[in-house]
Parts: C-alpha cells; structure tokens; sequence
C-alpha cells in the first residue's frame, strides 16, 4: 500500500495517507494570539491539510487537544463547537500540556478517513 505525505519537512509531515486514513501533525496558531485565535487558527489548518489530503472534517475519526492550560477550556471548547460539524463530530480527548513553546496555547491533532 502506498503512503503519501503532504508538506514534508527533515523532521515530520503535516499530513502523512495510508490505507484509506489520514495522520495530521499537531497543529497550532500564532504564537502570541489568544487561544480563541489559535483555536481558529489550528482548526483552519486542520480544514486546509484534510483538503489537501483528500478529505474534510465530516471525516474526522478522533482528535486529541492539547492546552497549555485547561482554564481555556471553555474558550477552545466555543471554537470548537462552532467548527465541529454537527452530527459528524468525533470521538476526542483535551488534556493540559507543555506545547514546544509557552507562547502555543492549544495543539489540535486529528485523524480522519478518506
């Protein structure tokens, strides 16, 4: 079976297809905004690599949401509820982490089918 990968870097791929399912890197905002913009910054990028890929958010299998601090939850959690599309929303999991700089406030991660 063929793997195909979008946006290939030397260290990770924004978008790797095999099998009929598609791996999206984490993705963020702009580091500095607030997490109501890096929410919606995170969640065009997941929209703009599942088209590239071949796909869209009605295909979401599952998603893991990662905040620097589980008190946006509720200002993510508004984001989310008016990206997610109602009737194919996804299994999901937030937890509160460290992200790769203290300026990120939430990482989106998704898997979805073709």
């Amino acid at each position: 079976m063929d793997i195909k990968r979008f946006e290939t870097g030397p260290r990770m791929s924004q978008a790797v297809v095999h099998n009929g399912t598609v791996y999206l890197a984490g993705q963020v905002g702009e580091a500095g905004s607030d997490v109501t913009e890096q929410t919606k910054q995170a969640l065009a990028e997941v929209d703009r690599l599942l088209a590239l890929s071949g796909t869209d958010k009605t295909r979401i299998l599952s998603a893991q949401i990662w905040l620097a601090d589980m008190a946006d939850f509720p200002k993510m959690n508004a984001v989310w509820d008016t990206w997610a599309p109602q009737g194919h929303t996804p299994a999901r999991a937030t937890g509160e982490s460290k992200l790769a700089t203290p300026d990120y406030l939430v990482e989106v991660i998704v898997v979805a089918a073709l």
